[in-house]
């Protein structure tokens, strides 16, 4: 775990047994799990963060039937193409289905990468920790990495905020960052069953700050959801089951069988 750095002082961690030790003696435990918690108490203000443990449970069950498999596959198939890896960050991991394939895919060639993950979610990180044990977890922000300068090779950025000054910080010069978010109309059949009118999800620039586009690739799939549990799953682990009235989810839950699509772009980035 020497890439992550101390809250504090942002100097780099030693690991002494089951603590990590920063030079000016800060100090952080790691938990039974292996993973660490580097959240700052200021910056939380004792809130909970992140997705709550329904989110993290089904996404969890959902991941695993294979329904989102073409999509790791594309990611991984990216990373593969890259030469001379040694350090990997996947920030904003959750429960770290991504994060494995990642690690599995490396390892096959090198069994020297390190694969880190973090997330601000105590529970996805707790549940990414039961998932692979090789995997070096932080619960911590994206927007305040606990991780050295200039110490990744590849930065994953899936379905998760990003902060194009801290990815920068944190690659090397002419690092690799992929980025994956919903496409316009993804889930839009699911869409249609909840909300009286669906919307299209909203796409921001493609342009970040201190780096070069070198390629935004569409990668779409249908999903063929012939049991109420994974329409359940699927459900519960997006965003839109906490803004869906009562009428919308029960309209869901009487379906016996939905096919919907998933759409995404993968977009990959150099650093400057």
């Amino acid at each position: 775990m020497n890439f992550f750095t101390c809250p504090v002082c942002k100097e780099r961690f030693s690991q002494v047994g089951r603590s990590l030790i920063c030079p000016n003696r800060h100090c952080s435990d790691l938990s039974k799990r292996g993973y660490v918690n580097l959240l700052r108490p200021s910056k939380s203000g004792g809130a909970r963060h992140g997705d709550d443990k329904l989110m993290v449970e089904a996404r969890k069950s959902f991941l695993n039937a294979g329904f989102y498999a073409p999509l790791l596959t594309a990611v991984c198939d990216t990373v593969r193409a890259e030469t001379g890896i040694s350090a990997v960050l996947d920030a904003g991991c959750g429960e770290g289905y991504y994060t494995q394939g990642l690690r599995e895919t490396l390892t096959k060639a090198n069994p020297d990468v390190r694969v880190y993950g973090i997330d601000v979610s105590r529970d996805a990180i707790h549940a990414a920790s039961l998932r692979d044990r090789e995997l070096r977890l932080a619960v911590a922000s994206i927007f305040d990495l606990p991780i050295a300068d200039g110490s990744i090779d590849i930065l994953i950025n899936l379905f998760a905020p990003y902060d194009s000054a801290e990815f920068s910080r944190v690659l090397r010069s002419h690092g690799l960052l992929i980025r994956v978010f919903p496409a316009e109309r993804h889930l839009w059949e699911l869409k249609s069953v909840v909300y009286d009118t669906p919307y299209e999800n909203e796409i921001d620039t493609f342009l970040l700050d201190g780096f070069t586009l070198i390629s935004k690739t569409p990668l779409a799939f249908p999903l063929h959801l012939d049991r109420a549990e994974y329409i359940d799953t699927l459900f519960k682990m997006t965003p839109y089951y906490y803004k869906t009235g009562r009428e919308g989810q029960a309209r869901l839950a009487a379906l016996p069988s939905l096919d919907t699509h998933a759409e995404f772009y993968l977009a990959v980035y150099r650093r400057c």
